[in-house]
Order: structure tokens, then sequence, then C-alpha cells
């Protein structure tokens, strides 16, 4: 069964559920279990999941949840993957503790795109579904939000090291999300007559003394002004320290981060930029389109006047013209199998190879030494090759790679210092990328 992978849909927010909780460690733990799969079977409207993955993925049903839990039990820890293998994409990860170790139950539950939950009965009964839980299984702490903007939040250490979150948790309100569920000992901690008369589309005490608040009847629109200063009036409620205007002016900038922003990139590099920002973490895509709108590739530098172009100062070009190609082929070798138009040296096989090395940051990944000695001899072959063969290009060997030019027009091109240029640093792969020359070339040639 392929499954449908939060990573395989277009970057774009998503509904993020974490749940922490305990269970009884006198029940058996099918018995323990079958509240929480019969919430999630009522509720889940129009996300169910349709596979478990224990060791290997079977079809949802419940001998498959046994055989997963027992498949991945280690010592006194078991866990489970929850996943879809249609629209709208899930991913959840079901994990219990169990004796002689306090049973805990943990709940990381995505479900992608957040727009799927933009109609309230749809989020009514999300809601419905973590009360069930909630009920169920006493909770420490629960939230449900946009992931996005959660992550904006500095969800889930809140300023704070790894240290201190794991020793400490959520002990106070660093935040309120949608959809929130504040256990007993929390609920005591801000006062329970407080924590009730929270204003709020909902609040709801549990019978275990956990508190239900949702800010809003619907979480897709989260970043809307009412939504906001319906977040903003609960979390000053709830911090009465908090000066409920800064609250409010914070909710809005986020908002104003994760605003939609229509790219608008420099059109040698559309193609390229456009698979860059695909790569940037959701929440900071809006910022860097924003940011790539504005930026310029710096006009390429490595060229001189062809009436300036040194002579060839080689005994044997043929043979030189063979070494250049057979360095260009190092560079097919070592990008067929990620980047498979590289056999095709063409324009946009250039591109290709500027998208695979900047995602894998290849000029700080890999050491400096096989950088320099292999790399960018093997890329700047590679781009005086496509110049030759796509804009009717000539070599002018020279002993010194560095020295050595392609013609075309009125201009030589230096592809060797071009590439030692690139694989200066991560940056450096946009500012001196290899599509950009290419694109000047072309305009220059005639």
């Amino acid at each position: 069964m392929k499954v449908l992978s939060v990573h395989d849909l277009k970057p774009e927010d998503s509904l993020l559920l974490t749940f922490d909780g305990a269970f009884s460690p006198q029940a058996a733990l099918e018995r323990e279990m079958e509240p929480f799969l019969q919430a999630l079977e009522e509720y889940a409207d129009g996300w169910m999941p349709d596979v478990v993955n224990g060791k290997r993925q079977r079809k949802y049903a419940r001998p498959a949840i046994w055989k997963a839990l027992e498949e991945r039990l280690d010592g006194n820890r078991t866990a489970l993957g929850l996943y879809r293998t249609k629209w709208p994409a899930l991913d959840s990860r079901l994990r219990l503790w169990l004796p002689p170790r306090q049973p805990e139950l943990g709940i990381i539950l995505q479900v992608k795109p957040l727009s799927f939950f933009a109609e309230a009965e749809r989020c009514r009964r999300f809601v419905e579904l973590v009360r069930a839980w909630a009920s169920r299984y006493p909770v420490t702490y629960a939230m449900a939000h946009s992931t996005d903007d959660r992550a904006l939040a500095g969800a889930p250490n809140f300023g704070r090291d790894d240290e201190a979150l794991y020793r400490d948790g959520f002990d106070k309100i660093y935040e309120v999300f949608w959809l929130n569920v504040f256990g007993p000992k929390l609920v005591e901690t801000v006062g329970r007559e407080r924590m009730l008369s929270t204003p709020a589309h909902r609040v709801e005490e549990l019978p275990n003394g956990s508190v239900l608040l949702v800010t809003w009847p619907t979480v897709a629109d989260f970043a809307s002004n009412e939504a906001r200063l319906a977040q903003a009036r609960a979390h000053a409620h709830l911090r009465p320290d908090l000066d409920f205007d800064t609250v409010l002016r914070t909710l809005h900038e986020r908002s104003a981060m994760l605003a939609p922003v229509e790219p608008h990139f420099h059109p040698d590099m559309a193609s390229l930029l456009s698979r860059v920002v695909d790569r940037v973490a959701s929440h900071e895509r809006q910022r860097r389109i924003a940011s790539l709108n504005v930026w310029q590739p710096p006009e390429p530098e490595e060229w001189r006047p062809a009436h300036s172009a040194l002579p060839p100062d080689v005994d044997n070009p043929a043979r030189t013209l063979a070494y250049y190609s057979t360095l260009a082929e190092h560079l097919v070798a070592l990008l067929h199998s990620e980047v498979p138009s590289v056999f095709a040296a063409t324009p946009e096989s250039l591109t290709d190879a500027d998208f695979y090395f900047w995602r894998e940051e290849f000029p700080t990944s890999r050491l400096r030494e096989a950088i320099d000695e292999h790399a960018v001899p093997a890329i700047g072959a590679y781009l005086g090759e496509v110049l030759v063969r796509n804009l009717g290009g000539k070599w002018i060997p020279r002993q010194r790679l560095e020295e050595t030019q392609v013609l075309v027009g009125n201009r030589v091109w230096l592809p060797f210092v071009r590439a030692r240029h690139y694989m200066r640093s991560r940056q450096a792969l946009l500012d001196y990328s290899l599509t950009h020359l290419f694109r000047v070339a072309q305009r220059h040639r005639g």
C-alpha cells in the first residue's frame, strides 16, 4: 500500500494535534485501548486512517492495531503509525509507555491540508474526538492548531532549552491555541474558576478535572482578525500578567508572516527558486518568497570581451578537449542517479544540478578538499560543455583550468572560475548559479 505522505502534497499548512495522557495499568491493553479506537472511528470525519504501520504496513483493522503494537514492543514501550492512502494526508503516531513505568499514552496527529478543516461541523467532530480521548485518558496537556502558527509561536520549547522542556513540559500557559486541553494540575495553577470563565467559543470541564477550551468554531481561519481577537482574549484572561494589546499585536504579526505572497522571481532564476521555496519549512515559505522576490542574482563576472581572450597555450588541443569531456563525465557519474537530466547537458540540466547542490547543501556537507580537487573541475567542465553544445560555443584550452575559456559570440566565459565561486557556500549556489550564467551568455551570444 502506498500511503500519502504529508510531504507528498504541496507545501502548505496542516492541522497538528499533540496529546500527552495516561491510561490504567490494571486493565488489559486491548480493553484499555478500545475507547481510543472507538472515538477515532466515530469522529474522524473524512480523514480516517486506512493503513496501520508496525514493522510492516497493514490495512486498518482492530487486529492490525494489536499486531502492530506487539511487533513494535521494545521493553516497556511500543508504538505504531496511522496513515491514509488518499487525500487528505494523515501522519499519526501513537506511543505507549507500559509498566513498571507509569503508563503514558502519547499522540501526534497531523492532517494536511489545514483547509480541510474549514467547515464548522468537521471541526466540531474533531473537538468531540479530542474530548472523548481526554475524558477517558487523563491529560497532562493537549493542543490542536495550525502547524505553521504553532512553529511561529515557538512551541514546544517556548524559548526554553530542551532540558527545561523535558523537565517542566507545559507547566504554565505559554500559549493558547485553537483547541486546548489543560490537565488538572495546570487548571489548579491557573485557578479553576478563572479557567472556566475564559471568554472562548467553548469551555468545558471534563469528568477527570481537565478543561477543554476551544477559541473559535473553525481552525482553518485561525489567522483571521476575529479568530485572533478570540485567541488573544483567552490568552490574556488566563495570563493576567500579560498585556492584551501586546498579545494581540504578536498574533497579528504571526498572521502577517503567514499571509500568501505571490512569487515574482527573477526570470532567469524562476524555475530554480520555485523549487527552493518548496523545500523551505511551510511556516517560513511566505517570508522566503518575499525575500526572493526582491533578490537579484549578481551579474556574472566570469567573462572577458572576445578581443581580450587568452590564446590557447597547450601542445595538444584535441587531447585537452578530451580531458574537459572526461571531467564533465565525472559530474554525470556523480549526479546521474539523483539528476537524470544531467545526461542531456541542456540548460534545464543546469537548473536541476543547481537545485541538487542547493538541496544537499553540497559546499558544507562535503569535504572541502574533495570539492576543490574533484567537484569544481567537474562542474566547470560540464558548464563549459553545455555552453558549447547549446550556444555554439568554442573551447579555448589553456594549461591552467581557471584560464580556460569558452567563446560565445563577443564574449569568452570562464566556466572553471564560475565553478569555484559557485562552490563557496550554499548562498553562492544561488548567487553564482550555473543557470544564470548560461542565460546571460545566451542573451549576449548574438
